[in-house]
């Protein structure tokens, strides 16, 4: 495969020095960053994940910040998710819609004041639309972008290795909590999420001056811990049926087709600018939907287009991500399924570039 041409357009990290000495393997391109993919290989780099604690650099999921007496008009304005409950110190996954109430964005929302937030985006230029709702509706609220840079630590000992370096306060952050701890003089915000099932934080650096500091002083901490530059892992996100926006979902799809309709409270959105046509969805309910897909056979090749899903010879689905998984001996899966064939149990067919193979509908993802 062509290698990707460095340039002031492919943004560096705070943090890249860092991956480059762990001997990076592989790259994407992430909201116009580099991404790491693979240190040791995909495979290796999973199962160090399920036992030990890994460094993440994920400097790429920008944060849009919201701030200004209209902050919190404006972030309802953008999810259908009921904000009015959320209390500073938390953070929401929040689905993202345009008017028709398809998907620009999966991110986190963070609350660090009543009229200051940040969004952790996943992989769209959602500043710009952030940016055209406000002006549109001349909203009184700053839309910009920080110099935030998330540095996620992920792994079953990474509340372990942070309790060294931050003090045994960390374990009392609760899931999708976030507190502020100092470093080098510096406030810095600590989640209890990231983008794995491992369990695991996500350190929100505002100054890329600590970034290799910081990076440093986590693995001196942790060298008896075992702990390795790492990056999200394609066979453990789809184990735990975690979505990439742009991959198994894009603004086509509806929340409630990508299973989050539990995180939509359409009702009670008031504001929200989808609101009206996911009203109509939720009352009719979706026609398709994601789903976990187990593949048979050896181990499939990398799913780089969609691959169609068939019953009978009939179209019913695609799938959109898929990798062997060592621990569960089948091929893993996240597809999106017709409600006539989204049973689980149901059997398909996948055409995959080996050729058709196999297809099961699963009950759930595997973790």
């Amino acid at each position: 495969m062509a290698l990707i041409s460095p340039s002031r357009r492919l943004r560096r990290t705070p943090f890249s020095e860092g991956v480059e000495a762990a001997n990076v393997k592989a790259y994407t391109v992430y909201n116009h960053m580099l991404l790491p993919t693979v240190f040791e290989s995909v495979e290796a780099d999973y199962h160090h994940l399920k036992k030990h604690v890994q460094i993440w650099d994920v400097s790429c999921e920008r944060q849009v910040e919201l701030r200004g007496p209209d902050a919190g008009r404006l972030m309802q304005m953008l999810t259908p998710r009921d904000l009015r409950g959320m209390l500073p110190g938390q953070c929401f996954y929040v689905p993202i819609v345009d008017e028709t109430g398809g998907m620009l964005n999966d991110p986190v929302a963070v609350k660090l004041a009543e009229d200051r937030w940040w969004i952790s985006i996943a992989d769209s230029d959602l500043l710009y639309w952030v940016k055209g709702i406000a002006n549109g509706w001349r909203l009184d609220v700053l839309v910009d972008e920080p110099d935030v840079s998330p540095l996620a630590v992920q792994g079953p000992k990474a509340e372990e290795l942070l309790e060294r370096v931050f003090g045994n306060t960390i374990r009392s952050i609760r899931f999708f909590r976030f507190g502020t701890f100092q470093f080098q003089g510096r406030d810095l915000v600590i989640a209890r999420s990231g983008y794995s099932k491992q369990g695991g934080f996500e350190i929100y650096v505002q100054d890329a001056e600590i970034g290799m500091p910081l990076w440093n002083k986590l693995f001196d901490a942790g060298q008896d811990l075992n702990v390795r530059a790492g990056c999200p892992n394609l066979i453990e996100r789809i184990e735990g049926g975690l979505l990439s926006y742009g991959n198994d979902m894009t603004d086509d799809n509806t929340p409630h087709e990508c299973g989050l309709g539990r995180f939509c409270d359409t009702h009670t959105a008031i504001g929200c600018i989808g609101r009206d046509a996911l009203l109509r969805v939720a009352k009719e309910g979706p026609v398709q939907q994601i789903r976990a897909i187990s593949i048979a056979g050896d181990p499939v090749p990398a799913c780089t287009e969609f691959w169609p899903l068939y019953a009978a010879g009939k179209r019913v689905g695609r799938v959109s991500s898929a990798a062997w998984s060592p621990d569960f001996r089948t091929n893993v899966a996240i597809g999106l399924v017709r409600m006539t064939h989204w049973d689980a149990g149901t059997k398909l067919e996948v055409e995959t570039p080996d050729g058709l193979r196999a297809a099961t509908v699963r009950e759930k993802f595997w973790i």
